[in-house]
Order: C-alpha cells, then structure tokens, then sequence
C-alpha cells in the first residue's frame, strides 16, 4: 500500500459499486473491493461489517433521520400531511447522489438476497415512522396506516428517479408520488 489517502470509506464504496456493477455482487469479495480501493481487507472490514453493508450501511441513519424530521414537523400538521413533509426533507438529502443511487439500484434489483434486505429496510422505515407518528398522538390504524403509504409513496418516487435521467430531484419525484396519492384516495 502506498502513502495514506484521505476518505477511505468513500473509496471502498466507491470501489464496491465499480466491482458489483462489472462482475455481479455474488462474485465480488470484500478483499477485492478492499483492493480496487487501494486499501487492505482489515481496512473494509473497520468501516464495513460485510459486503452488504455497502449497500446498506446508512439504513440507521436513514431511519434516524426520518424520526427527527418527522418529530420536528408542527404537531398540528395533519399525520399523512407530516408524512409528506418528512419524505420530502428526507428526499431533498438525495441532491448529488443519482448516480449512486442509480447503481446501487441495478445491484439490488440483480439479486434476490438484496431485494429481500432493501424490503426489510423499507419495514424498518415504516416501523419507524409509525412509532414517531404515535409519540405526535396519533392513534392505531392511523399511525400505521399514513406510516405504510409514506414509504409506498417514498419507494415508488425512488424507482421512477432511479429510472430517470436524474434531472429531476428526488423531492419532485416524492411530490408528485403524494399527489398521486391523495387524487387516488379522493377518487379522482
């Protein structure tokens, strides 16, 4: 290995998705990806705990961030209404991530495994937000309810943005997503 370089997490990420996107996430290993950043297998393993967590490594933070945004929303606000102010902050975060999220995206879909883990990070998102929803007050099923259609709305904005060309931003996608939404429980 040569001189340190700065951002090694970065690197390995970077490095993951080059590896995952060219030779398939199966036939990738984390001594390769460790490699192809310039970095030892011991140095991905101190920032990830397996290959999968490149992938899905930011799921707490994620989670941690729909919780704080949804308890900072008015405690007037009406819950599928916090609801979509929450999806749309959280979306606004995406800005300059496209092209990761676009790649990360075409592993997921590729691989049974990681599909089923991406679902149990999605319940995890719903779960969570169902939670902050009753600390605001708001009671069963209403809680669950606006919780589930939030992440439908935020799963749904992030496939169309992902199929995009990336000019629109996340947030356009989760707004247009929610509006769907209400027009179709509206029936109009």
């Amino acid at each position: 290995m040569g001189r340190w370089q700065p951002d090694a997490r970065g690197r390995l990420e970077r490095a993951a998705m080059e590896l995952y996107t060219e030779r398939g996430f199966e036939r990738t290993t984390a001594d390769e990806i460790a490699k192809r950043a310039g970095l030892t297998e011991r140095t991905f393993f101190r920032h990830y705990a397996d290959k999968r967590e490149v992938l899905f490594g930011g799921a707490g933070a994620l989670q941690a961030l729909f919780a704080d945004t949804l308890a900072d929303v008015p405690a007037s606000t009406a819950p599928m209404d916090a609801v979509g102010t929450t999806l749309e902050i959280v979306a606004a975060g995406f800005r300059g991530r496209h092209a990761f999220a676009r790649q990360r995206q075409a592993v997921i879909t590729a691989n049974a495994e990681l599909r089923e883990r991406e679902l149990v990070k999605l319940a995890s998102l719903s779960a969570t937000m169902a939670d902050a929803l009753r600390r605001r007050g708001v009671k069963e099923p209403a809680a669950s309810l606006a919780a589930e259609a939030g992440i439908a709305v935020f799963k749904v904005a992030f496939e169309r943005w992902t199929a995009s060309t990336g000019r629109r931003s996340l947030s356009a996608f989760v707004r247009e997503a929610l509006d769907e939404l209400k027009a179709m429980t509206a029936g109009t």
